[in-house]
């Protein structure tokens, strides 16, 4: 398996390496449709309402730049080969732990239960990964070998993208943007066509590069942690993964801590929502099993 040494042109482009060219677009079938609304406990209460910015912005244009973007990062990746084909076993492994926990995105977004959810793995060192809007996936290979992640913190990281699409976050600063750009007294005209509209679709081209506000970032945190835990997994994980991200912050900062600012404040945020979480935990029912971090490389000679 090759792994690029460097990533597509996108910022938060990634894929894993695999030997056939193919691309690989993973449909998650039906996240659940019919999912029980998400019941006043967990962390539920500490989240506020969507931004009133993002309602400035229709969803549908977004995901549907989203899924624009995603396909052509996809045909870039596999030109390089450096897209994992659906039988490599971290792209099993993403998209098993994926499966878990969309069934449970839907409380918290009813758009969910429509996206056509991709979950797609792109061969490079980075430690990075990412969910765009409309439920577009994505992991870096580097972030799960350099890091040896367990699947409890590969949830946590999943669940904190999902979160962010699933909070309208890029709709929110697509939002902000357009109310900068524009002004108010347009704002209503990008419901529409004309000028106004051609600003937004230009702002779609900002997706893959889109830094989301430290808010942002806990509020990802925090829902993230309900989603993995309601899935199964332990959310003690956070706790883990963010002192790996330090450890690994030490030399040279990874791509992902540019735009997921950690620390001890951080871990301490995280380790204050734990009961709240640790009850559904305690309740959810667990994978049936655990995959694990890439092989060791063997050593030859």
């Amino acid at each position: 398996m090759r792994v690029v040494e460097s990533p597509p042109s996108c910022l938060l482009c990634w894929h894993c390496a695999g030997p056939s060219r193919r691309r690989f677009v993973g449909l998650l079938a039906g996240a659940a449709v019919g999912a029980p609304a998400l019941a006043q406990d967990g962390v539920r209460p500490d989240v506020g309402r969507t931004s009133q910015f993002a309602k400035l912005v229709p969803a549908e244009q977004v995901e549907a730049a989203a899924a624009q973007q995603y396909q052509q990062m996809l045909r870039e990746a596999a030109q390089q080969k450096a897209l994992g084909p659906a039988e490599h076993p971290q792209v099993v492994r993403l998209r098993a732990i994926a499966q878990r926990i969309i069934p449970f995105a839907p409380a918290w977004s009813t758009r969910a239960a429509q996206w056509k959810w991709e979950v797609n793995l792109i061969g490079s060192r980075e430690l990075n990964a990412f969910c765009m809007p409309g439920g577009k996936i994505a992991f870096y290979y580097g972030i799960l070998k350099q890091l040896r992640l367990s699947d409890d913190e590969v949830a946590t990281i999943m669940g904190h993208e999902m979160a962010h699409a699933l909070r309208e976050h890029a709709r929110e600063r697509m939002g902000k943007t357009a109310a900068t750009r524009i002004g108010a007294g347009l704002l209503s005209a990008l419901l529409g066509l004309g000028d106004a509209g051609n600003a937004l679709l230009d702002m779609g081209g900002q997706l893959l590069t889109l830094k989301f506000s430290r808010e942002d970032e806990s509020e990802a945190d925090i829902v993230g942690m309900e989603l993995a835990a309601r899935a199964g997994y332990d959310p003690h994980a956070g706790v883990s993964l963010w002192n790996k991200m330090i450890e690994a912050n030490k030399n040279a900062p990874p791509q992902f801590m540019s735009t997921h600012p950690s620390g001890p404040t951080r871990i301490a945020d995280i380790q204050a929502k734990l009961p709240k979480v640790l009850p559904l935990y305690a309740k959810a029912e667990r994978p049936g099993r655990f995959y694990g971090p890439p092989a060791e490389d063997k050593k030859t000679g």
